[in-house]
């Protein structure tokens, strides 16, 4: 895998692993956990084609009675319906790798908060899915303010599915890539910059999981939304982004990984610093999702 490749998919994982995460999260600002079998109406499961490699596109958007989710793996799709960052699936190595497009239907009287359930039901019935759950400790990095106070300004309120639809748009190239959520919410690495807009601690903090060596725990007590502007060297940068691909559980080459061990990653804890927070490693219990069967292909549409 030449370096050009290595780049262009660690900003694929990138895009992956944040869009997975803002949609669990809008999800699950007023989900109810029914014990209730929840499903699709109808639902087409294709095998995603391949993207150029120096051009990506990934999207999501739920609108009414229609979801339309193009390029996210099955990783992706376990972990949005089951609520799990990528690093709490253990599974067999070739999750991410499986890519799929599913355009579904919402039956009436259900909403967009019910689709993880919806998804949980399409893995079990077309995936043949099954798997059970354990709690094991990991090391985190708690997501805390500064002795000093936060020193960022609230940009907003912290829900942009007051509209009722989830509307996510990602695109990357050779120059960086860049998630549109709607409502002014984004994410962008560009050639120094990762650049946060109008988004919760708490997404904060998962999205920080993506480039860390161990998950990040939302300890701030903050509500609202935020911006959060973090300058990057160039050798943090590419780190980074190998760091996401590799959490997302993609295999890259020794010499990729030996960019990515390094690097300080000294930005990202200097960038939280300035904006008036710590990351302070500990140890803390986490779920994880054990998957003990499922099935590389779906069951026909």
């Amino acid at each position: 895998m030449s370096f050009v490749e290595i780049t262009m998919c660690a900003k694929i994982y990138v895009m992956n692993s944040m869009i997975r995460v803002f949609v669990t999260c809008l999800l699950l600002q007023s989900v109810s956990f029914s014990q209730a079998r929840k499903e699709f109406e109808v639902a087409s499961i294709k095998a995603a084609t391949d993207r150029p490699i120096n051009q990506v596109v990934v999207g999501v958007k739920i609108d009414g009675s229609q979801a339309r989710i193009s390029y996210l793996s099955l990783k992706d799709y376990i972990g949005t319906a089951f609520r799990v960052r990528a690093n709490q699936i253990i599974g067999p190595d070739w999750l991410p790798s499986q890519r799929f497009d599913i355009v579904a239907k919402i039956p009436e009287g259900a909403s967009q908060t019910d689709v993880p359930e919806m998804l949980q039901t399409l893995l079990v019935d077309r995936f043949q899915m099954k798997m059970h759950r354990e709690m094991r400790e990991f090391p985190v990095y708690a997501l805390k303010v500064a002795s000093t106070g936060l020193k960022l300004t609230e940009t907003g309120p912290g829900d942009p599915t007051s509209n009722g639809m989830v509307d996510i748009a990602a695109g990357g190239n050779a120059n960086g890539v860049a998630i549109n959520f709607g409502g002014g919410s984004s994410i962008s690495m560009g050639s120094n910059t990762l650049e946060i807009k109008k988004l919760t601690m708490r997404i904060i903090a998962d999205s920080l999981t993506r480039f860390l060596d161990r998950p990040v725990i939302d300890s701030t007590n903050v509500k609202g939304a935020y911006d959060l502007t973090i300058d990057l060297t160039p050798e943090d940068r590419m780190s980074l982004m190998i760091r996401s691909a590799v959490n997302a559980g993609m295999t890259l080459p020794p010499q990729a990984l030996a960019m990515m061990d390094n690097a300080s990653n000294a930005s990202i804890f200097e960038g939280v610093k300035k904006a008036g927070l710590t990351l302070e490693p500990q140890r803390a219990p986490l779920e994880v999702l054990v998957i003990d069967q499922i099935e590389k292909t779906p069951t026909e549409n």
